[in-house]
């Protein structure tokens, strides 16, 4: 592994960048209000990333940028660059239907002992491929292939580059870091509003048990519900022996079931934890995916932290180890194919409150995080 400097994902994408409430943040684009009725989504509802209305609206976004960059083109075929199977694979195959377009999809997660690339097929019914790799340096077999294929990447390619543990803490590689900050983002939330009563060894105790895929279908694999669920804990209204108890034998089967009989009893809780219950509440009842809005700030600053927080003579395993850094690779191809004329454009399912800082922290000199500077590290 080598370092290659500092850069930022702003470099090679600009502001061709859209996160959880699909408001791009390149001002030009349409929003997802601008485009609701095109794409099918009812008003208030914010779509999910592997959900088909999500794809609708950023096909409908990556039409609208191509005019932007070339009011003569047309988008002819798709390329997605992502780090899981199941959700980006997903996402990648519904925006191919969206778009109409063909597509392949390169998606990774480093490992020690890497083995060929896979190549599977989606489906019948989709017209796209994946390519699975086992090292980000694949990206250059991965264009070869795409072009073996009669794949080409021109002005009529539209590239998705997934940001979080792909452009940024590459999965396998540098994602710990990217955890690392959220686990601490989550703590510093609920210390602060449990104070003195704040006991870290139960907190953790309470986040890994929870934080795990079988308890997926109660807390919705969503960190603002855990987050909320690790601060009832604390509180002492629930133990965590007998919550687990009652999630596996079935008897509590969901978050939203979980904060109504929080809501029965929130006259045993501190007026402090009270008011916060009360905000996220009624946030949940609302349908917003990202109820906790403290946590998500707290996360925005642990990330920002770990984000060319090491100085540049360090190593690329001492970078690797404690900061947040950008994928080399995925740096290296997306000017590759700017190049070569194609349009590229980020999507991150991060919550904006985790991505871009509020009015407060701007002012003070704060970007968002597409723009931090920080250290590329890839394969010499």
């Amino acid at each position: 592994m080598q370092s290659y400097g500092r850069t930022s994902v702003h470099e090679f994408l600009g502001d061709f960048v859209v996160f959880r409430n699909l408001i791009p943040l390149d001002e030009r684009l349409p929003t997802l209000d601008d485009v609701r009725e095109r794409a099918g989504v009812a008003a208030g509802v914010t779509p999910r990333k592997s959900e088909p209305a999500y794809a609708r609206v950023i096909a409908a976004l990556l039409e609208a940028a191509r005019r932007l960059e070339a009011p003569k083109g047309k988008l002819e075929r798709l390329i997605y660059v992502g780090d899981t199977r199941m959700n980006d694979g997903t996402a990648f195959a519904n925006i191919a239907t969206a778009g109409r377009w063909p597509g392949l999809a390169f998606i990774a997660a480093e490992k020690a002992e890497p083995e060929p690339p896979q190549i599977v097929q989606m489906s019948e019914t989709t017209a796209g491929t994946l390519f699975l790799a086992d090292r980000w340096a694949d990206l250059t077999e991965f264009e070869a292939f795409s072009e073996d294929r009669g794949f080409p990447i021109d002005g009529g390619t539209v590239i998705i580059v997934d940001l979080d543990k792909t452009a940024v803490g590459a999965r396998g590689r540098n994602d710990h870091v990217i955890n690392q900050a959220r686990v601490e983002a989550v703590q510093r939330t609920v210390g602060d509003l449990l104070g003195e009563a704040f006991d870290e060894d139960a907190f953790r105790s309470a986040y890994d048990a929870l934080n795990q895929s079988e308890f997926h279908p109660f807390t919705g694999d969503n960190q603002d519900y855990l987050a909320y669920i690790c601060l009832i804990l604390g509180s002492g209204l629930y133990h965590l022996d007998r919550l687990v108890d009652r999630v596996e034998g079935q008897r509590l089967t969901s978050f939203g079931a979980f904060i109504a009989e929080v809501d029965d009893r929130r006259a045993e809780l501190p007026p402090n934890l009270r008011e916060i219950h009360d905000r996220i509440y009624r946030r949940v009842q609302a349908g917003d995916p990202t109820p906790f809005k403290a946590f998500r700030y707290s996360e925005f600053r642990a990330t920002v932290e770990r984000m060319g927080c090491l100085d540049d003579q360090a190593s690329a395993e001492d970078l690797l180890s404690s900061e947040i850094v950008i994928t080399q690779e995925v740096r290296e191809a997306a000017h590759r194919w700017q190049a070569a004329g194609a349009l590229l454009f980020g999507l991150s399912d991060k919550p904006d409150e985790a991505s871009i800082p509020t009015c407060d922290l701007a002012a003070q000199g704060f970007l968002p995080i597409h723009r931090v500077e920080t250290h590329a590290v890839g394969e010499a």
